[in-house]
């Protein structure tokens, strides 16, 4: 007897009695033989029956083979439909479980990938912020090297007005040699603002290319988080789904969660490294700016002051000259009126030479024996040679003040012209010099603010 199924609780069918008990008359084991007289007229239905007929133990054996293989049937029909119930809500259970699990991987995906989206945005704008800094800066730069071009020109300016002094003035005085440093200090400057200048565009391109990296990560990140989140919101009854045959597979091409991680911090990492560098940078110009403007500042004073001593040395120098020239101016007029005393003392000793050369020239005309060396005689030569000598001496210091004066008046006109070039470098220096140092840049416009 089979055993009842599971699911109905129903009892295999029996077999029945004519199969458990038997016939003492009947072989279950060999085919039926009747022996009985059938005659010849019997027809069609006596012919072949023990080949073609069935006994009724074979008759029983059928139908419950039948009843028994129905009942077989059915029940193996309802295990596999119990099994099937139990396997549907097994994979139901399974399937639920398993889009649970993968619905809280996309959701967790999608909080990383929005984590590291917000941190790649806050990356992006503090380099786009830092990038609008050290454009200002290249800015500033760019003014400041412009305004360098004035001081320069000034201090030129200077150097070949100066160029103008005449005489002795053309001096290398501490003016000049402060213009030279001055140009000098203005030339490096210009150097050091180029060398600057190109260190902040080649410093803006990379923070630009960090940028660039950045936005292509935070785009493809965009997407991503567009994609999951989509992923992670679609339910079994939304209508937005279909079969994609070959879509369960692994690309290639694919990251790692590691690799994937990694690349995001490494563009992260990088932005960091340029906004630091740039912000070094921006540090080391405002430093650069500041100290360029003061040594030339400091220069500028330098230069200011020397002038303004040089005015002050050549402005006395001047005064002094011009007192002395008043001094020979006087002399000069002294010693011409020595001169036309002189003159006028040599003239005077004509009528003196005169009558005693006459006297002498009228006594030789005594007779005789009266013409003698008397006293007389004695003194009249002796006056003739006194005055000779007095009139020799006389022009001597006439010759003596008249060189005196020819002196005098060649160093008149010595201090005139020095005078003169001395009035020149003057108005070179204050003037001209001093008056176009007067737009000198200022120190706010030096460090490149205006």
């Amino acid at each position: 007897m089979a055993a009842a199924t599971l699911m109905s609780r129903e009892i295999a069918p029996e077999k029945p009695l004519e199969m458990t008990t038997g016939s003492s008359s009947r072989n279950v084991d060999m085919e039926i033989v009747y022996n009985g007289n059938t005659g010849n007229d019997m027809g069609i239905s006596t012919v072949g029956f023990r080949s073609s007929k069935y006994n009724p133990a074979e008759w029983h054996e059928t139908n419950y083979s039948k009843y028994y293989q129905s009942f077989v049937d059915r029940d193996g029909s309802e295990q596999i439909r119990h099994e099937s119930n139990q396997t549907s809500k097994e994979a139901e259970a399974t399937t639920n479980k398993r889009q649970a699990a993968v619905t809280k991987k996309l959701n967790e995906r999608v909080h990383d990938i929005n984590f590291w989206k917000l941190e790649i945005e806050r990356e992006i704008t503090d380099v786009i912020a830092e990038t609008d800094l050290q454009l200002a800066q290249k800015k500033r730069l760019e003014n400041a090297l412009r305004a360098t071009e004035i001081p320069l020109h000034i201090a030129t300016d200077n150097l070949n007005c100066r160029q103008r002094r005449v005489g002795v003035d053309m001096v290398q005085d501490d003016v000049e040699l402060a213009l030279l440093k001055e140009v000098e200090i203005i030339n490096n400057v210009q150097d050091l603002l180029k060398r600057t200048i190109s260190q902040s565009e080649k410093q803006i391109v990379l923070n630009r290319d960090a940028k660039q990296n950045l936005e292509m990560d935070w785009s493809d990140k965009k997407e991503a988080l567009e994609i999951d989140t989509r992923a992670a919101a679609l339910r079994n009854h939304h209508t937005n789904k279909q079969f994609y045959p070959g879509a369960a597979k692994f690309e290639e091409i694919q990251s790692t969660p590691e690799s994937w991680a990694q690349f995001s911090h490494d563009n992260i990492v990088r932005g960091e490294h340029e906004r630091m560098a740039s912000i070094q940078l921006r540090t080391m110009i405002d430093n650069i700016l500041e100290d360029t403007s003061r040594d030339m500042r400091e220069q500028c004073d330098t230069v200011d002051t020397a002038l303004h001593k040089r005015v002050v040395e050549v402005e006395d120098a001047k005064t002094k000259m011009e007192e002395n020239l008043g001094k020979i101016c006087d002399e000069i007029s002294s010693q011409e009126k020595n001169i036309e005393m002189l003159k006028k003392s040599i003239r005077d000793k004509e009528d003196p030479m005169k009558v005693a050369q006459t006297r002498l020239h009228n006594r030789t005309f005594r007779p005789n024996v009266e013409l003698c060396r008397d006293p007389v005689q004695y003194e009249l030569v002796g006056e003739v040679h006194e005055i000779s000598q007095s009139i020799d001496a006389l022009h001597a210091k006439l010759n003596s003040a008249e060189n005196k004066l020819k002196d005098l008046q060649d160093n008149r006109m010595a201090l005139e012209k020095e005078i003169s070039n001395k009035k020149n470098s003057i108005f070179i220096d204050r003037n001209k010099c001093m008056t176009v140092r007067t737009r000198y840049p200022t120190t706010l416009r030096l460090q490149g603010y205006q």
